[in-house]
């Protein structure tokens, strides 16, 4: 149009004609050309000059200060958290209320000033299946993960491997416990099972993987796989369902999973890293506090998991105690005269005396009633409740008398 005009000396009222456009509209582009030369055909922003509802510069650095603040710290800063804070503990920095901005808002400013990492690759969350015990204390769950120590010469990721035992309630997000240990071990679960029962109360539930310091129900052999270990045996007592995820699927114990995710980058954003695990230890105390107190979770409107957890009463064990662990056993007495039984994840050594050495019998096993009978005769050789303080069981009841190496 701009050609039509000035090279070809047609009138502005014939190219408006020609191109379907108005006259006054031909007659700026022409002035731009005069005013500007060839920048004129350059393409112009069709941003407005003014914007009223536009949110306020102050507000924009306020969201970025807020987003630098809790990435640095390890917790959560998504536009949903940021825009609780800013209700919670910044209204004072805003003219009013009103001018806290919407999740939608602080996602553009987040995204406009490069603050969001895209993923178009990572599943959605409308594709998982989601559930919750309707309860507190109706279903825990629990799990160990890994940590690396600090070698104090500044490179992170060499250091010692050690791991963390947690315990999270399922329908609070409540952390019960947290503990760190060179391995976590049965008896180590054992012994923070029962702390957490005795400062929280019992489950109802409890929610594990498959690993063998939770169940032995893939453990290698028919008869180990039907002994259980101490844990099982802890929850047999009281009483308590237990529960397992199928293999190779994590997303069902999801909750503590993604538990270890967060401790983990809360503990990498400390700007002294643990060196020992009674540091750490501390430094997982001093999470636990953050998180159940003065965190917010998402999946709990915005509520902390104590409050979640104290809102609705505990549920409890049903009150009936598991079925006896009752099996029987193929052995054969060694040479000492002496025979082996795990009990409560844990070998005890049962004398029989050298009379029986080389004897094939058949053990009766009902929790810790046990029956030792010839599997040959049908002759009962030993009957005894067994004491699970002891590693060996004397013939003699009262007796200290040790197996011969």
């Amino acid at each position: 149009m701009i050609t039509a005009v000035v090279v070809e000396g047609r009138s502005q009222s014939d190219v408006a004609r020609a191109y379907g456009v108005s006259q006054p509209w031909v007659s700026r582009l022409v002035a731009r050309y005069r005013a500007e030369g060839e920048t004129a055909f350059t393409p112009r922003s069709r941003r407005p000059t003014r914007s009223p509802s536009a949110t306020s510069a102050g507000v924009v650095e306020l969201v970025l200060r807020l987003r630098k603040q809790l990435a640095e710290q390890g917790l959560d800063a998504g536009p949903h958290t940021i825009v609780w804070h800013l209700h919670e503990h910044h209204h004072q920095q805003l003219a009013s209320v009103s001018e806290v901005p919407s999740v939608s808002t602080v996602w553009r400013i987040l995204a406009r000033h490069r603050q969001i990492i895209p993923a178009p690759a990572k599943r959605p969350r409308s594709s998982y299946t989601r559930f919750q015990a309707e309860l507190p204390n109706q279903m825990w769950q629990t799990d160990f993960t890994h940590y690396r120590l600090d070698t104090g010469r500044g490179v992170r990721g060499l250091g010692t491997d050690v791991e963390v035992l947690n315990i999270l309630d399922d329908h609070s997000r409540y952390l019960l416990a947290s503990v760190a240990a060179p391995r976590v071990t049965g008896t180590l679960v054992v012994e923070v099972f029962r702390a957490a029962v005795t400062a929280h109360g019992a489950p109802a539930s409890v929610l594990s993987d498959n690993g063998m310091v939770f169940t032995t129900r893939f453990a290698g052999g028919r008869a180990r796989a039907k002994t259980r270990n101490g844990f099982e045996t802890e929850l047999a007592r009281h009483g308590i369902e237990q529960k397992n995820s199928k293999p190779n699927h994590p997303q069902t114990c999801g909750k503590v999973e993604r538990l270890h995710q967060t401790q983990k980058r809360w503990l990498a954003a400390r700007s002294v890293q643990p060196a020992t695990i009674a540091e750490l230890q501390v430094l997982l105390e001093q999470f636990a506090a953050e998180y159940n107190t003065r965190r917010p979770h998402r999946s709990l409107a915005r509520r902390t998991p104590l409050a979640a957890y104290l809102a609705r009463p505990k549920a409890a064990p049903s009150g009936d105690a598991s079925p006896a662990d009752v099996r029987v056993r193929r052995d054969r007495v060694d040479t000492s005269g002496v025979v082996t039984l795990r009990y409560d994840g844990r070998l005890h050594h049962i004398g029989i005396g050298r009379a029986h050495a080389r004897t094939h019998i058949l053990l009766l096993v009902a929790d810790r009633d046990i029956r030792i009978v010839n599997a040959t005769t049908g002759q009962l050789i030993r009957e005894l409740v067994l004491d699970p303080t002891r590693d060996y069981q004397p013939t003699r009841p009262g007796t200290q008398e040790t197996p011969n190496p």
